[in-house]
């Protein structure tokens, strides 16, 4: 069994934010909580390119009484990679297990993408949910705003379930508490709306939580997810699955033009070598 966020294949369109018009002497209405988180999710997908971690995954069967059966940990190199033609782009995970990993290969629920279910406040799944704002609670010390949304049944969900060769797409509901300041999320509640039994699903509970992280000194920090448990009932089997991630780094990339390198004429005279032109490219890693 295969649970995962969807590969998010997004019309381009639907990220530009084109400045409202408004007539003279009206004023711009007020933002609320879900407009703030929107604005961060858009740009913290931004920024996802640009940074790769560490993830480790522990991966367990449990009893009927809770206790663990069988586990397994593994560790990987982890990044989202975005690809865009100019009419869309799509976010894809790649994940290189470490050599250091114990794994058994034991038939195990697999779960991906799981930290983007922030995606629920991203513009194209926006309409897809109804949302509710409700008062004011701590988080970590810090005031937030709770969000509860509810998938609205019919329209696009950024989840899927994976089995057998097919995908099921799974209605979700839950709670996002959102930076009271900025609206970035910083935990996520959130589990099936329905039970799915009939297709091997009874029940999903999914916790995420995002942390500030700092990027280099010049680079403010960015709330990035830092840990995601996933817990699956299905008719005979219970697993949970626990993903932490660390050592967030970013890199950019340099085009260098090696000094040791001639560079032809395009209407060379008579006589003038040939000499090849090139450059060379280089990724480095930010401090």
């Amino acid at each position: 069994m295969l649970l995962r966020h969807k590969s998010h294949r997004i019309p381009l369109g639907l990220l530009l934010v084109l400045p409202a018009i408004f007539a003279a002497g009206q004023s711009t209405p007020p933002l609320t909580a879900v407009d703030l988180a929107q604005r961060q999710v858009t740009a913290y997908l931004a920024t996802l390119g640009d940074l790769h971690c560490t993830e480790s995954v522990t991966q367990e069967k449990l009893s009927g009484s809770g206790h663990v059966e069988t586990s397994e940990r593994a560790r990987y190199d982890y990044l989202i990679m975005m690809n865009g033609d100019g009419d869309d782009f799509q976010l894809n995970e790649s994940r290189i297990e470490s050599s250091a990993s114990r794994r058994k290969s034991l038939p195990m629920l697999v779960t991906n993408g799981i930290s983007t279910i922030l995606l629920v406040f991203h513009p194209y799944y926006r309409d897809s949910f109804n949302f509710e704002i409700r008062d004011e609670e701590l988080v970590d010390g810090r005031p937030a705003t709770p969000v509860h949304f509810t998938h609205i049944p019919g329209r696009r969900t950024p989840a899927a379930l994976a089995l057998r060769g097919r995908e099921y797409p799974l209605e979700l509901e839950g709670t996002a508490w959102l930076d009271k300041q900025s609206g970035a999320v910083v935990k996520v509640d959130a589990g099936l709306m329905r039970d799915m039994s009939d297709v091997g699903l009874r029940s999903m509970s999914i916790h995420v939580e995002y942390k500030p992280e700092p990027l280099g000194e010049k680079s403010r920090n960015i709330i990035l997810p830092v840990l995601a448990v996933v817990d699956v009932t299905t008719p005979r089997q219970h697993w949970r699955n626990t993903h932490v991630f660390d050592d967030y780094r970013s890199f950019s990339t340099n085009a260098e033009q090696d000094p040791n390198v001639k560079i032809a004429s395009r209407n060379p005279a008579a006589g003038d070598d040939n000499s090849a032109a090139g450059t060379t490219t280089k990724a480095k890693e930010k401090p």
